[in-house]
């Protein structure tokens, strides 16, 4: 399992005086379907001068990224199953692969909620741990999203006990699609139920640095932001 800068609770403060960790801990997002070309290569170029973690972009876009971010430490990640998770087990295997044969090193995959809050536990596990395989099989690491926004507390804690059964890297919050996003209180959740063995991002309405902060003290060592570079100018970092 590869789990950056697992720094939580009161080690937060600490981390959070330097926009340089920050930074560290962004997947700096542009998931916008009408997104072009150079706003990408823009995306790609501001991850490499602010260090952020990595890139979060559409499939279609990996390729490109991972050419624009080559020689740098900044990763190329994209989405699976993207915003719904209704998909067939089938249809995001292909999608996860073929984007890690383009060059992506972290997949962020909408589990099928739908299934979960029919009581599908063995559809949702078996499809969280054979994206998992897959991933690691092409070096990449597989984040899962449970969207909490659609889900009960009983069920973001089964999802995120699933997750954690099938081995996957990440359990993250939200899309960003849907009403709402990231809370302290899913962050907190989530931590608790997967405690230090996994990952937990944070992604949804993160804007400010005063957000990162609470996620982070709420357990969150990934943050997913668009608005990424006003997060680190805030804190100090060069315009």
């Amino acid at each position: 399992m590869s789990v950056n800068s697992l720094v939580l609770g009161s080690q937060a403060s600490s981390l959070l005086q330097d926009w340089h960790s920050v930074a560290g801990l962004i997947d700096h997002t542009l998931l916008n379907p009408a997104a072009t070309s150079r706003e990408v290569i823009t995306l790609c170029d501001e991850a490499v001068r602010y260090g952020f973690w990595s890139v979060m972009v559409n499939p279609a876009w990996v390729a490109l990224a991972a050419g624009q971010v080559h020689g740098s430490q900044v990763k190329v990640g994209t989405v699976v199953g993207f915003p719904l998770g209704a998909n067939l087990t089938v249809t995001k295997l292909a999608e996860a692969e073929a984007a890690a044969l383009a060059g992506a090193r972290e997949l962020d995959m909408v589990i099928n909620v739908g299934a979960l809050k029919s009581g599908d536990r063995v559809l949702v596990q078996t499809e969280m741990r054979s994206l998992t395989q897959m991933a690691h099989e092409h070096g990449a690491i597989l984040k899962v999203i449970i969207e909490t926004a659609f889900l009960s507390q009983e069920e973001k804690i089964l999802a995120c006990a699933l997750a954690a059964e099938a081995d996957a890297d990440f359990v993250k919050t939200s899309t960003g699609f849907a009403a709402s996003g990231a809370t302290v209180a899913d962050v907190a959740l989530m931590r608790g139920v997967v405690g230090h063995n996994i990952g937990v991002k944070a992604a949804g309405g993160i804007r400010t640095a005063a957000q990162v902060a609470e996620m982070v003290d709420a357990g969150a060592n990934r943050i997913g932001a668009s608005a990424s570079v006003a997060i680190v100018r805030e804190m100090g970092a060069p315009g």
